[in-house]
């Protein structure tokens, strides 16, 4: 799938794994690795890098529709179905499985009432302690989540316990990355 393309606007990217806001300028030249969950994976002479799915144009593509039509329950409350499915949009950069696939997503949790507002907490983990992608994944999922219908405010913590290990995998994920 890699695919060669030449930046026609200067963007901000996210490096990785080390996960820093990075410039690049229009007329580099980037070879695109992966387009899943509205972000882009592309490399450069300098490395890999995540473009966000408002950059797609600049890389001559389309940015897919990633919003959530009707998702709330009859109470006003953020269908928890809906939030699950924007979970499952969200992507490692350097893995071609989503997080809840890949077993990243310990808990999602829908609080709150009509009057105050609905806020959805996730406790998520990475795989490996060192991934400096973290803060980018865990904002990527937050801002998938407050997409949905109902939600006023999002939290996404990573936690390192229980360990991840690949067991935690779903059928679908061992499936994509072959290990079954």
């Amino acid at each position: 799938m890699q695919r060669e393309r030449t930046l026609s606007r200067d963007v901000t990217a996210t490096q990785i794994p080390s996960g820093e806001k990075t410039p690049l300028l229009a007329g580099t030249s980037v070879m695109l690795h992966q387009t899943l969950g509205g972000s882009y994976t592309v490399q450069t002479d300098f490395g890999l890098f995540r473009l966000d799915a408002k950059d797609a144009d600049a890389i001559g593509e389309e940015a897919a529709d990633h919003s959530v039509k009707s998702a709330t329950l009859a109470d006003g409350a953020p269908d928890p179905e809906a939030v699950w499915a924007q979970l499952r949009l969200v992507f490692d950069p350097e893995i071609p499985v989503n997080i809840v696939d890949l077993g990243l997503v310990y808990s999602m949790d829908v609080s709150g009432d009509a009057t105050a507002g609905y806020k959805v907490d996730v406790a998520m983990t990475l795989t490996a302690p060192g991934c400096g992608m973290g803060p980018a994944i865990a904002e990527d999922a937050k801002g998938k989540i407050l997409l949905v219908p109902g939600v006023a405010a999002a939290d996404v913590r990573i936690t390192w316990e229980p360990p991840w290990n690949q067991s935690m995998i779903s059928e679908e994920g061992k499936m994509k990355l072959g290990l079954i």
